[in-house]
Protein backbone atom coordinates (compact mmCIF):
# COMPACT_ATOMS: atom_id res chain seq x y z
CA UNK A 1 0.00 0.00 0.00
CA UNK A 2 0.93 3.57 -0.89
CA UNK A 3 0.53 6.21 1.71
CA UNK A 4 0.48 10.02 1.50
CA UNK A 5 -0.04 13.28 3.92
CA UNK A 6 -3.41 14.56 3.60
CA UNK A 7 -2.77 18.13 2.45
CA UNK A 8 -0.81 20.32 4.51
CA UNK A 9 -1.03 17.93 7.82
CA UNK A 10 0.68 15.65 9.46
CA UNK A 11 -1.86 13.10 9.14
CA UNK A 12 -1.07 9.67 6.70
CA UNK A 13 -3.54 7.72 5.00
CA UNK A 14 -3.31 5.09 2.58
CA UNK A 15 -4.05 6.24 -1.27
CA UNK A 16 -7.06 4.00 -0.75
CA UNK A 17 -9.71 4.68 1.22
CA UNK A 18 -12.64 2.22 2.25
CA UNK A 19 -15.86 4.15 1.09
CA UNK A 20 -18.93 2.51 3.08
CA UNK A 21 -21.84 3.45 1.77
CA UNK A 22 -22.72 0.34 0.62
CA UNK A 23 -21.91 -1.11 4.56
CA UNK A 24 -24.96 -0.63 6.65
CA UNK A 25 -28.88 -2.35 6.04
CA UNK A 26 -30.62 -3.11 2.78
CA UNK A 27 -33.97 -1.53 4.74
CA UNK A 28 -32.03 1.68 3.42
CA UNK A 29 -31.74 1.01 -0.34
CA UNK A 30 -31.90 -2.94 -1.74
CA UNK A 31 -27.82 -2.56 -2.65
CA UNK A 32 -26.72 -1.70 0.42
CA UNK A 33 -24.86 -5.15 2.82
CA UNK A 34 -25.75 -6.12 6.44
CA UNK A 35 -22.45 -6.48 9.05
CA UNK A 36 -22.25 -10.04 8.23
CA UNK A 37 -21.43 -9.44 3.93
CA UNK A 38 -19.76 -6.39 4.95
CA UNK A 39 -17.07 -7.47 7.64
CA UNK A 40 -14.99 -9.97 4.72
CA UNK A 41 -14.31 -6.78 2.54
CA UNK A 42 -13.48 -4.34 5.46
CA UNK A 43 -11.21 -6.74 6.85
CA UNK A 44 -9.79 -7.67 3.11
CA UNK A 45 -8.94 -3.83 3.62
CA UNK A 46 -7.50 -3.79 6.02
CA UNK A 47 -5.08 -6.71 5.54
CA UNK A 48 -3.96 -4.93 2.23
CA UNK A 49 -3.01 -1.73 4.26
CA UNK A 50 -5.66 0.75 4.35
CA UNK A 51 -5.78 2.52 7.10
CA UNK A 52 -8.44 5.37 5.60
CA UNK A 53 -12.40 4.60 5.78
CA UNK A 54 -14.98 7.26 4.86
CA UNK A 55 -18.36 7.11 6.73
CA UNK A 56 -21.41 9.21 7.01
CA UNK A 57 -24.20 9.57 9.33
CA UNK A 58 -26.69 9.88 6.08
CA UNK A 59 -25.34 6.63 4.85
CA UNK A 60 -28.27 3.87 6.05
CA UNK A 61 -29.56 6.48 8.47
CA UNK A 62 -27.13 6.12 10.87
CA UNK A 63 -26.66 2.47 10.65
CA UNK A 64 -23.73 2.30 8.29
CA UNK A 65 -22.05 4.08 11.57
CA UNK A 66 -22.68 1.19 14.15
CA UNK A 67 -21.52 -1.70 11.30
CA UNK A 68 -18.37 -0.58 10.31
CA UNK A 69 -17.86 0.90 14.07
CA UNK A 70 -18.42 -2.72 15.07
CA UNK A 71 -16.78 -4.71 12.44
CA UNK A 72 -13.30 -2.45 13.22
CA UNK A 73 -13.42 -2.49 17.02
CA UNK A 74 -13.28 -6.65 16.05
CA UNK A 75 -10.34 -6.35 13.59
CA UNK A 76 -7.95 -3.02 14.52
CA UNK A 77 -6.68 -0.65 16.83
CA UNK A 78 -8.59 1.96 17.48
CA UNK A 79 -5.52 4.34 17.17
CA UNK A 80 -3.98 2.84 13.86
CA UNK A 81 -7.03 3.74 11.87
CA UNK A 82 -8.28 6.95 10.45
CA UNK A 83 -11.79 7.12 10.52
CA UNK A 84 -14.13 10.55 9.05
CA UNK A 85 -17.80 10.62 9.15
CA UNK A 86 -19.92 13.67 7.39
CA UNK A 87 -22.35 15.56 9.00
CA UNK A 88 -25.24 16.93 6.73
CA UNK A 89 -27.90 15.25 5.25
CA UNK A 90 -29.25 13.72 8.40
CA UNK A 91 -30.67 10.35 9.63
CA UNK A 92 -34.36 11.29 10.07
CA UNK A 93 -36.66 13.66 8.87
CA UNK A 94 -37.89 16.86 10.95
CA UNK A 95 -36.95 20.70 11.34
CA UNK A 96 -32.86 21.41 12.68
CA UNK A 97 -32.35 17.54 11.40
CA UNK A 98 -30.37 18.17 8.41
CA UNK A 99 -27.81 21.08 7.47
CA UNK A 100 -24.76 22.98 8.96
CA UNK A 101 -26.81 25.14 11.88
CA UNK A 102 -24.35 24.93 15.04
CA UNK A 103 -27.64 23.15 16.43
CA UNK A 104 -27.40 20.12 14.02
CA UNK A 105 -23.49 19.57 14.03
CA UNK A 106 -23.32 19.63 18.15
CA UNK A 107 -25.91 17.09 17.51
CA UNK A 108 -24.40 15.35 14.39
CA UNK A 109 -21.16 14.66 15.97
CA UNK A 110 -22.47 13.54 19.40
CA UNK A 111 -24.32 10.73 17.88
CA UNK A 112 -21.99 9.82 15.07
CA UNK A 113 -19.39 8.99 18.25
CA UNK A 114 -22.22 7.08 20.25
CA UNK A 115 -22.71 5.16 16.89
CA UNK A 116 -19.51 4.24 16.28
CA UNK A 117 -18.51 3.49 20.42
CA UNK A 118 -15.59 5.82 19.73
CA UNK A 119 -14.14 8.62 21.56
CA UNK A 120 -13.53 11.26 18.51
CA UNK A 121 -13.62 10.96 14.72
CA UNK A 122 -10.05 11.72 12.87
CA UNK A 123 -11.85 13.88 10.21
CA UNK A 124 -15.10 15.47 10.37
CA UNK A 125 -16.68 16.67 7.39
CA UNK A 126 -18.70 18.53 6.05
CA UNK A 127 -21.04 16.54 3.70
CA UNK A 128 -21.76 19.51 1.22
CA UNK A 129 -22.60 23.44 1.63
CA UNK A 130 -25.35 24.67 3.41
CA UNK A 131 -26.34 27.70 1.82
CA UNK A 132 -28.90 28.34 4.44
CA UNK A 133 -26.89 28.82 6.71
CA UNK A 134 -23.88 31.59 7.17
CA UNK A 135 -20.56 29.87 6.94
CA UNK A 136 -19.39 31.34 10.10
CA UNK A 137 -21.68 29.48 12.32
CA UNK A 138 -21.24 26.31 10.39
CA UNK A 139 -16.83 26.67 11.01
CA UNK A 140 -16.93 27.55 14.50
CA UNK A 141 -19.07 24.77 15.23
CA UNK A 142 -16.97 22.84 12.84
CA UNK A 143 -13.87 24.36 14.91
CA UNK A 144 -14.85 24.04 18.53
CA UNK A 145 -15.65 20.61 17.67
CA UNK A 146 -11.87 19.81 16.85
CA UNK A 147 -11.14 22.27 19.97
CA UNK A 148 -13.60 19.74 22.60
CA UNK A 149 -11.64 16.60 21.10
CA UNK A 150 -14.29 14.92 19.17
CA UNK A 151 -12.42 15.42 16.09
CA UNK A 152 -8.54 15.80 15.06
CA UNK A 153 -9.33 17.53 12.13
CA UNK A 154 -12.75 18.88 9.64
CA UNK A 155 -12.93 17.91 6.16
CA UNK A 156 -15.37 19.42 3.14
CA UNK A 157 -17.23 17.29 0.13
CA UNK A 158 -19.13 18.62 -2.88
CA UNK A 159 -19.11 22.08 -3.16
CA UNK A 160 -18.14 25.06 -5.65
CA UNK A 161 -14.42 26.31 -5.52
CA UNK A 162 -16.18 29.59 -4.40
CA UNK A 163 -18.10 28.34 -1.48
CA UNK A 164 -14.86 26.68 -0.29
CA UNK A 165 -13.26 29.97 -0.36
CA UNK A 166 -15.81 31.31 1.89
CA UNK A 167 -14.74 28.36 3.96
CA UNK A 168 -11.06 29.37 4.16
CA UNK A 169 -11.72 33.01 4.46
CA UNK A 170 -13.77 32.36 7.34
CA UNK A 171 -11.45 30.03 8.82
CA UNK A 172 -8.57 32.68 8.39
CA UNK A 173 -10.27 35.79 9.97
CA UNK A 174 -11.32 34.41 12.79
CA UNK A 175 -8.23 32.04 13.51
CA UNK A 176 -10.01 28.83 12.93
CA UNK A 177 -8.99 25.29 12.22
CA UNK A 178 -9.25 25.12 8.61
CA UNK A 179 -9.90 21.76 6.41
CA UNK A 180 -7.53 19.45 5.74
CA UNK A 181 -9.14 17.23 3.05
CA UNK A 182 -11.76 17.67 0.17
CA UNK A 183 -13.74 14.73 -1.01
CA UNK A 184 -15.06 15.64 -5.03
CA UNK A 185 -15.86 12.85 -7.69
CA UNK A 186 -14.06 12.65 -10.34
CA UNK A 187 -13.93 9.49 -12.98
CA UNK A 188 -13.45 9.07 -16.91
CA UNK A 189 -16.94 10.49 -16.92
CA UNK A 190 -16.65 13.68 -14.76
CA UNK A 191 -13.95 15.81 -14.85
CA UNK A 192 -15.12 19.46 -14.01
CA UNK A 193 -13.23 19.76 -11.23
CA UNK A 194 -10.20 19.53 -12.54
CA UNK A 195 -10.94 23.12 -13.78
CA UNK A 196 -11.12 25.12 -10.74
CA UNK A 197 -11.33 22.90 -7.57
CA UNK A 198 -8.67 20.75 -7.69
CA UNK A 199 -6.03 23.68 -8.50
CA UNK A 200 -7.58 25.73 -5.84
CA UNK A 201 -6.86 23.03 -3.34
CA UNK A 202 -3.38 22.19 -4.54
CA UNK A 203 -2.92 26.03 -3.81
CA UNK A 204 -4.58 25.67 -0.80
CA UNK A 205 -2.64 23.10 1.01
CA UNK A 206 -6.17 20.73 1.39
CA UNK A 207 -5.80 16.84 0.16
CA UNK A 208 -8.04 15.76 -2.70
CA UNK A 209 -9.71 12.21 -1.82
CA UNK A 210 -11.96 10.95 -4.81
CA UNK A 211 -15.36 9.07 -4.89
CA UNK A 212 -16.92 7.46 -7.70
CA UNK A 213 -14.04 6.46 -9.61
CA UNK A 214 -16.08 4.14 -11.60
CA UNK A 215 -19.19 6.46 -12.23
CA UNK A 216 -21.58 4.71 -10.06
CA UNK A 217 -20.99 1.52 -11.77
CA UNK A 218 -21.11 3.18 -15.15
CA UNK A 219 -17.26 2.16 -15.77
CA UNK A 220 -17.65 -1.21 -14.89
CA UNK A 221 -19.57 -2.35 -17.95
CA UNK A 222 -21.77 -3.96 -15.99
CA UNK A 223 -25.01 -1.24 -16.57
CA UNK A 224 -27.92 -3.84 -15.30
CA UNK A 225 -26.63 -4.08 -11.80
CA UNK A 226 -28.69 -3.80 -8.94
CA UNK A 227 -27.67 -0.19 -8.13
CA UNK A 228 -27.25 1.02 -11.14
CA UNK A 229 -31.11 -0.30 -11.90
CA UNK A 230 -32.70 1.22 -8.80
CA UNK A 231 -30.01 4.25 -7.91
CA UNK A 232 -31.87 7.13 -9.61
CA UNK A 233 -28.56 9.13 -9.19
CA UNK A 234 -26.67 7.21 -11.53
CA UNK A 235 -29.51 7.96 -14.27
CA UNK A 236 -29.26 11.79 -13.30
CA UNK A 237 -25.49 11.71 -13.26
CA UNK A 238 -24.23 9.24 -16.40
CA UNK A 239 -27.56 9.11 -18.75
CA UNK A 240 -26.09 10.97 -21.78
CA UNK A 241 -24.18 9.35 -24.63
CA UNK A 242 -20.89 10.76 -24.17
CA UNK A 243 -20.77 9.24 -20.86
CA UNK A 244 -21.56 6.12 -22.39
CA UNK A 245 -18.85 6.23 -25.11
CA UNK A 246 -16.47 7.07 -22.11
CA UNK A 247 -17.58 3.68 -20.55
CA UNK A 248 -16.96 1.92 -24.24
CA UNK A 249 -13.25 3.41 -24.16
CA UNK A 250 -12.17 2.30 -20.83
CA UNK A 251 -13.81 -1.20 -21.83
CA UNK A 252 -11.36 -1.32 -25.48
CA UNK A 253 -8.44 -0.09 -23.25
CA UNK A 254 -8.99 -2.69 -20.76
CA UNK A 255 -10.00 -5.43 -23.73
CA UNK A 256 -6.48 -4.47 -25.38
CA UNK A 257 -4.57 -4.81 -21.62
CA UNK A 258 -6.67 -8.21 -20.57
CA UNK A 259 -7.63 -6.62 -17.25
CA UNK A 260 -10.99 -5.21 -15.67
CA UNK A 261 -12.68 -2.48 -17.05
CA UNK A 262 -12.92 -1.13 -13.00
CA UNK A 263 -9.32 -1.35 -13.17
CA UNK A 264 -8.77 1.17 -16.10
CA UNK A 265 -11.14 3.22 -15.12
CA UNK A 266 -9.90 3.48 -11.05
CA UNK A 267 -6.38 3.41 -12.70
CA UNK A 268 -7.16 6.47 -14.51
CA UNK A 269 -7.93 8.17 -11.45
CA UNK A 270 -5.22 6.73 -9.28
CA UNK A 271 -3.03 8.22 -11.79
CA UNK A 272 -4.52 11.97 -11.71
CA UNK A 273 -1.95 14.29 -10.49
CA UNK A 274 -4.20 16.32 -8.89
CA UNK A 275 -5.65 13.07 -6.81
CA UNK A 276 -3.78 11.92 -3.35
CA UNK A 277 -6.49 9.24 -2.36
CA UNK A 278 -9.31 7.10 -4.40
CA UNK A 279 -12.18 5.61 -2.09
CA UNK A 280 -13.31 2.11 -3.23
CA UNK A 281 -16.85 1.11 -2.68
CA UNK A 282 -16.08 -2.57 -2.87
CA UNK A 283 -18.85 -5.37 -2.93
CA UNK A 284 -16.16 -8.00 -2.73
CA UNK A 285 -12.60 -8.48 -2.36
CA UNK A 286 -11.72 -9.33 -5.57
CA UNK A 287 -12.88 -5.83 -6.65
CA UNK A 288 -11.03 -4.11 -3.80
CA UNK A 289 -8.15 -6.07 -5.55
CA UNK A 290 -9.15 -4.45 -8.72
CA UNK A 291 -8.37 -0.97 -6.92
CA UNK A 292 -4.54 -2.22 -5.64
CA UNK A 293 -3.74 -3.11 -8.68
CA UNK A 294 -5.07 0.35 -10.28
CA UNK A 295 -1.69 1.92 -8.02
CA UNK A 296 0.30 -0.01 -10.59
CA UNK A 297 -1.41 0.56 -13.88
CA UNK A 298 0.18 3.43 -15.95
CA UNK A 299 -0.51 4.25 -19.05
CA UNK A 300 0.78 5.31 -22.83
CA UNK A 301 -0.53 8.26 -24.42
CA UNK A 302 -2.44 6.58 -27.16
CA UNK A 303 -4.38 4.74 -24.18
CA UNK A 304 -4.77 8.17 -22.09
CA UNK A 305 -6.08 9.47 -25.69
CA UNK A 306 -8.82 6.77 -26.13
CA UNK A 307 -9.89 7.51 -22.29
CA UNK A 308 -9.78 10.91 -22.52
CA UNK A 309 -11.19 12.12 -25.67
CA UNK A 310 -15.24 11.25 -25.83
CA UNK A 311 -15.03 13.83 -22.26
CA UNK A 312 -16.99 17.24 -22.93
CA UNK A 313 -17.66 19.71 -20.48
CA UNK A 314 -21.03 19.11 -18.72
CA UNK A 315 -22.72 20.95 -16.04
CA UNK A 316 -21.41 20.30 -12.17
CA UNK A 317 -22.55 17.41 -10.10
CA UNK A 318 -23.86 18.56 -7.08
CA UNK A 319 -26.79 19.67 -4.96
CA UNK A 320 -27.79 22.34 -7.17
CA UNK A 321 -27.88 21.35 -10.81
CA UNK A 322 -30.01 18.13 -10.06
CA UNK A 323 -31.59 17.26 -13.69
CA UNK A 324 -29.57 20.04 -15.81
CA UNK A 325 -27.32 17.96 -17.36
CA UNK A 326 -26.13 19.40 -21.48
CA UNK A 327 -26.06 16.64 -23.79
CA UNK A 328 -22.51 16.02 -25.09
CA UNK A 329 -20.55 14.33 -28.23
CA UNK A 330 -17.69 12.89 -28.24
CA UNK A 331 -14.49 13.52 -30.89
CA UNK A 332 -13.42 10.55 -32.89
CA UNK A 333 -11.30 7.76 -32.05
CA UNK A 334 -7.65 6.17 -33.50
CA UNK A 335 -7.53 3.66 -35.52
CA UNK A 336 -5.88 1.64 -32.60
CA UNK A 337 -9.38 1.91 -30.33
CA UNK A 338 -11.88 2.82 -33.09
CA UNK A 339 -13.89 -0.01 -32.92
CA UNK A 340 -17.94 -0.43 -31.85
CA UNK A 341 -18.23 -2.98 -29.65
CA UNK A 342 -21.19 -1.75 -26.49
CA UNK A 343 -20.07 -1.85 -22.90
CA UNK A 344 -21.95 -5.27 -21.69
Amino acid sequence: MQYIRLGNSGLEVSRLCLGTMNMGTPDWKPWIFDEKKSEPIVKHALDNGVNFIDLADFYSAGVGEEVVGRIVKRLARREDLVITTKVGYGTRTGINASGHSRKHIMDSIDASLKRLDMDYVDVFMLHYFDVNTPVEETMSAMNDIVRSGKARYIGVSTMLTGQLAKILMACERNGWVKPINMQLQLNCAYREEEREMIPFCRDQGLGVSVFSPLARGLLTGDVQSTRNQTDFFTQQMYSDEASFEIARSVQRVARARGVSNAQIAQAWVANHPGVDCMLVGADTTEQFDSALAALETKFDAEELYELERNYTPCDVINDYTAGKRILRSARPGTERFNLTEAVA
